[in-house]
């Protein structure tokens, strides 16, 4: 359960859902992704394969009622707790409230989404499911880099964070992460692990940024990789024959040579923002855009003639040129994606 953000419940109140009651009192709302952990072996395991030490500040979202954090106060120096739910927030200091780790225990409330977090040296979490996206990507943002991050996540979401080129779930989501971070899986987490018990299992992964980090201008990042992963098991030169990338493409190139030679009055005639959000899925980058007609997208072998240009031979060229016109980004490795980028960025096309 953590600092995910709180939705208001609608409906008059005795038609508002029911609330797995807290032996204490406190309800869950299934409705805010709170599900606290229950198995105190599994608490123990967490904390175990977190890898805590005695002089760690440990970053903790979504602390619940504190089954949790007792174990990592007895385990590190300092535990800094973010909790969006006011209830929860008068548990946690009830609970520790005259006890030696009292002193050792910070609890912010607030969205953790919207939270300028402190430093810390290492994350655990068990969070709603709705903000696993949004989160990972916070964390991997934040400086300076922690140690590791070790977060319950729904099993699907997790598994495409470790997934590898070739696998089913292998997808712009897991290239993305993977670029700022290695990612391990723990251990699977039982539905029924939890109280309430959500309707689908869970698993526990290990992140740790990479360090030093890889620099790519994170924009162009995903402008490319989203049209790679836009049919992600179609061959990378049937990807870039399409109409709509090769006019986005030139376009894009235009505007950057205009710009590179300070020819401020040939940017009026260009569309100075290119959009590559119409390629992939932006659901939080879980899913990728498969399943679409891409027949009226390529171009026809009628039409071949009059959609051939110069510039889609610079793109075609670029692909030849690094042995990807065959190779799907379903099979790619994080240093192909990298190497092909830098392709293209030499021959001067961009995706920002």
């Amino acid at each position: 359960m953590a600092g995910g953000k709180a939705k208001k419940e609608k409906g008059k109140p005795h038609q508002q859902q029911k609330h797995m009651p807290y032996q204490g009192g406190i309800s869950f709302h299934k409705s805010k992704g709170q599900h606290i952990l229950k198995n105190p072996l599994l608490v123990d395991s967490i904390v175990e394969k977190a890898g805590v030490k005695s002089t760690d500040v440990i970053l903790e979202i979504g602390p619940g009622t504190g089954n949790l954090t007792k174990k990592l106060l007895e385990a590190g120096k300092k535990v800094i707790a973010v909790e969006i739910d006011p209830r929860m927030v008068l548990e946690l200091q009830r609970r520790f409230q005259g006890t030696p780790h009292s002193n050792r225990l910070t609890v912010i409330q607030g969205d953790v989404l919207k939270t300028e977090l402190p430093y810390f040296d290492i994350c655990v979490a068990n969070i709603p499911y709705q903000i696993s996206s949004p989160l990972t990507f916070k964390l991997l943002k934040h400086e300076p880099a922690f140690r590791a991050a070790i977060i319950m996540f729904q099993r699907e979401f997790a598994m495409r964070l470790v997934a590898q080129p070739g696998d089913k779930l292998y997808c712009r989501l897991t290239v993305n992460t993977q670029l700022h971070a290695r990612v391990f899986h723990l251990l699977k987490v039982g539905r029924n692990n939890f109280r309430p018990p959500p309707k689908v299992d869970s698993s526990v992964v290990r992140i740790e940024p990479r360090k030093p980090r890889i620099e790519v201008k994170q924009k162009e990042w995903d402008g490319f990789l989203r049209i790679c992963f836009n049919r992600k098991n179609k061959t990378l030169g049937s990807i870039f024959r399409q109409k709509s990338v090769i006019s986005l493409l030139e376009k894009n190139y235009r505007t950057v040579r205009a710009l590179e030679l300070g020819q401020e009055d040939s940017l009026k005639e260009v569309d100075a923002k290119m959009d590559f959000s119409s390629f992939g899925d932006d659901r939080g980058m879980e899913m990728d855009d498969d399943g679409a007609d891409d027949d009226e997208m390529e171009v026809e072998d009628g039409e071949a003639d009059e959609v051939q240009s110069e510039f889609k031979d610079k793109v075609l060229g670029v692909l030849k040129e690094g042995d990807f016109e065959e190779k799907r980004s379903s099979k790619l490795t994080l240093q192909e994606f990298l190497y092909l980028l830098s392709l293209f960025n030499k021959t001067g096309i961009h995706f920002y």
